[in-house]
């Protein structure tokens, strides 16, 4: 069984609560299902489950490099310079970073509010950046935007593989089929 779950912002990626916060116990999820990956309690968006532990592997295992595309609204409105760096791979204090496809793009128009509201700054514009990695490490979106100097204040996983967030709202899920 494989499913996509809609993770809503200040929800941990498993199912025992820590700290205060709600985790997917809390959605009605079937029962032994496990995170194939992660996304941290501050991030948003799809969150692959699945009770099959070889392909929990082939999801979250960067050897398989399944291709994720995120959604960063970043502060500031990013140049070519610094979106070139963040596409040639940047590097960080664990190494350097995967080259990736990046763009600076509109407001998705599939994107719901977020609860609570991102703070609006009426003396910082604010970009969205699409990105699509081949690898994943610890809080990668926010340390590589950070590296070329465009914090990401809001930050959403649209796709894992062919799976994607088509129609399912935050806190939803569906069982779907493939890997």
């Amino acid at each position: 069984m494989l499913i996509a779950f809609n993770k809503p912002m200040n929800v941990l990626s498993q199912f025992t609560s820590e700290g205060g916060w709600p985790a997917l116990d809390g959605f009605g999820l079937p029962k032994g299902v496990y995170a194939a990956g992660r996304l941290d309690r501050d991030s948003e968006g799809l969150l692959l489950l699945t009770d099959d532990g070889g392909l929990q592997a082939r999801i979250s295992s960067p050897k398989f490099k399944k291709p994720k595309v995120y959604y960063a609204l970043v502060e500031g409105v990013p140049d070519t310079q610094a979106l070139d760096k963040l596409a040639k791979g940047v590097r960080l204090k664990d190494g350097q970073t995967a080259p990736c496809a990046v763009e600076a793009r509109p407001t998705p128009d599939w994107i719901w509010d977020r609860d609570p509201p991102v703070r609006v700054r009426k003396s910082i514009t604010d970009t969205w950046v699409k990105l699509t990695l081949s690898e994943g490490k610890n809080r990668q979106v926010r340390r590589m935007c950070a590296a070329v100097g465009f914090p990401v204040i809001r930050l959403v996983r649209w796709s894992i593989g062919p799976h994607d967030l088509r129609d399912l709202p935050p806190g939803q899920w569906r069982e779907v089929v493939g890997v």
